[in-house]
């Protein structure tokens, strides 16, 4: 199977190292992976600014980046989640009413990917330790994705995976929230560390690096030892 690969600028500037994990866990799973080196934003950070026109014009640049027929797999539910249910208000009633949708049915988010597509929920990973995942609002609200990521970490090999509580909650991130309202969003991220460190896990899980860049921040500004992990840098693990 070809596979488009697209990376949220986010991971390209700041976490390339997941984007490689996944294509390591795709590779392995059979697929064969193309990254267009044209691609950059899918327009989100200037959609919720309030910016649609320049949005508008970012999004037009990233359907001509990933034409055709393959499936698109990203390791970031937030702008697969933008992709698939924004581009169709930005596109509405035009001439790209019919490619937008197609290119909506062809994104998904990489742990969806495998479980839904793919029909493939253990890939040989090996983790040692304690588990708890964390929902992001993208993921959960926007993809609804919900046991498929569970089901892929409890396959992995070594890794209790513990539920946390009130684990549905935000954890403050939200893009330019975490900016506007900074004491908000740290107070939110602080509740959600709690929660996990209570469940005595040694990683917190997700399918968004945001989340867990936000969260990583207050876990070494409170001195602990509990580490953030992406999905994919998980089932890259071990072999």
């Amino acid at each position: 199977m070809d596979v488009q690969l697209f990376v949220p600028c986010f991971i390209d500037q700041l976490y390339p190292q997941t984007a490689f994990n996944m294509i390591k866990v795709l590779e392995k799973l059979g697929c064969n992976v193309h990254y267009n080196t044209n691609q950059t934003c899918c327009g989100q950070p200037a959609f919720n600014a309030g910016f649609w026109d320049d949005a508008r014009d970012v999004c037009n640049k990233f359907l001509t980046d990933f034409p055709g027929t393959d499936y698109i797999v990203s390791p970031g539910a937030s702008c697969t989640g933008f992709v698939k249910n924004y581009y169709p208000r930005l596109f509405d009633n035009s001439s790209l009413h019919n490619e937008v949708k197609d290119t909506g049915k062809r994104m998904f988010e990489f742990s969806a990917f495998l479980t839904g597509i793919l029909k493939i929920e253990d890939v040989g990973a090996e983790l040692r330790g304690k588990a708890t995942y964390h929902d992001s609002c993208a993921a959960l609200r926007e993809l609804h994705i919900k046991s498929g990521p569970r089901r892929l970490l409890n396959h992995v090999k070594g890794l209790e995976l513990v539920e946390m509580s009130d684990v549905e909650t935000c954890c403050g991130f939200g893009g330019t929230f975490a900016v506007k309202f900074e004491t908000i969003s740290v107070a939110m991220a602080d509740q959600k560390v709690v929660h996990a460190s209570n469940t005595g896990a040694d990683y917190i899980i997700s399918t968004d690096m945001s989340c867990l860049m936000h969260l990583d921040g207050v876990i070494k500004s409170k001195g602990l030892a509990i580490q953030t992990m992406h999905i994919a840098d998980v089932l890259a693990n071990g072999w």
